[in-house]
């Protein structure tokens, strides 16, 4: 029975990380509100939102991987978002000729794509530096 009530029970954190992240980033987000864009069918939007679920779950992925306890893996999953919410701040400070936010804002999908592909691509990379 341990081994369904810990998967359980690390669905749980990966639940309330994602959350807690998705919250941080909206908070970031001061040219709009990213389920209120979802809603009017704002599908740059869309994508940026989801690049971060998933980036957030990948790392949670291999932070569970390489955790002895749930605890441990809240941490390392904390620690993920924290160097998300970095990654999305130098992508917006690369992008100098526009702002990444009043793209996402505009439904440029090119955007999207890209906001999708850095949450996902560095996902890996720091999921894969977790010890």
């Amino acid at each position: 029975m341990e081994p369904f009530i810990s998967t359980f029970l690390y669905f749980l954190a990966a639940i309330i990380i994602v959350l807690i992240g998705l919250t941080i980033f909206e908070w970031m987000t001061t040219k709009y509100k990213d389920w209120e864009q979802v809603k009017l069918g704002n599908q740059a939007i869309a994508l940026s939102i989801s690049g971060k679920i998933i980036g957030i779950c990948i790392i949670l992925s291999f932070a569970i991987y390489h955790s002895i306890s749930v605890m441990e893996t809240l941490i390392w999953g904390a620690y993920g978002v924290f160097l998300q919410l970095i990654a999305y701040w130098i992508f917006e400070g690369v992008t100098r000729t526009f702002s990444v936010e009043t793209q996402l804002k505009d439904n440029n999908l090119a955007v999207g794509i890209i906001s999708f592909g850095v949450s996902v691509g560095l996902a890996f990379v720091i999921g894969a530096s977790i010890t």
